[in-house]
């Protein structure tokens, strides 16, 4: 929850031009809802892509007050959603389920879905890590298809890395990524596993992301306070 409008565009503007080279990955942005429609206004033609935050369970319009469905994040040039992040999910009531309702809804509506999993600290320190993401993907994903499967993106969030200024080692992010997409390859099959975009995000900055994306099941990342700035964002982008 960042940014009025003027200052999102301010920030859009900035980013264009700084990235526009980069041919080696997807840049998408997530800006407020407020915002989606005059950015992805200003992005159009540009090799910047626009994502919202979150988005309703469902397509169907009617009384749902205070929510935006997935069609309408189509309708003002989004491409992508986030869906069950860490916030949402510890401060917002965001479960497993919920997160499946609202993946299937965003695939519907043909949108991308950057599905969030990630443990807390006690489930790290209790060697529940694995185990914890592995029931997270089984009830985020549950019923999706091979074919669905080519609209998701996953984002691994340590929670205990996010805002804290503390960063999961590259070793750390490789082997919950490994774990990911093995996790997929048992229920989905290897190809889709081999296929899947594992996102890392946890405090990345532009001086971790080169020894991050190293790591050989690391394919990207979910960037949260380095995204504030322009420049920043686009080192991380422009890390080779």
């Amino acid at each position: 929850m960042y940014k009025l409008l003027a200052e999102a565009v301010d920030t859009t503007l900035t980013l264009k031009p700084l990235v526009a080279n980069a041919g080696h990955c997807e840049i998408v942005i997530a800006p407020v809802f407020t915002a989606l429609k005059t950015v992805a206004d200003r992005l159009e033609g540009s090799n910047i892509s626009v994502a919202a935050q979150d988005c309703a369970a469902q397509n169907e319009f009617g009384a749902q007050t205070g929510e935006v469905a997935p069609a309408m994040l189509k309708d003002v040039g989004c491409s992508h959603v986030i869906i069950g992040h860490s916030e949402r999910r510890q401060f917002y009531g965001e479960t497993d389920g919920s997160v499946n309702q609202k993946t299937r809804a965003a695939i519907v509506s043909g949108l991308t879905a950057i599905v969030c999993v990630g443990e807390h600290l006690a489930d790290r320190e209790a060697g529940a890590a694995e185990s914890v993401v592995k029931s997270q993907l089984a009830g985020s994903l549950a019923g999706l298809t091979v074919s669905d499967m080519g609209r998701i993106i996953i984002a691994y969030e340590p929670v205990w890395a996010i805002g804290t200024g503390k960063t999961a080692t590259p070793e750390q992010a490789q082997e919950m990524h490994g774990h990911i997409r093995r996790t997929i390859a048992g229920s989905h099959g290897a190809g889709v596993a081999e296929a899947v975009r594992i996102l890392y995000g946890g405090s990345v900055k532009p001086d971790n992301i080169g020894t991050l994306m190293a790591q050989q099941d690391i394919d990207g990342a979910l960037v949260g306070g380095a995204s504030l700035e322009a420049e920043s964002l686009a080192a991380i982008v422009n890390y080779k």
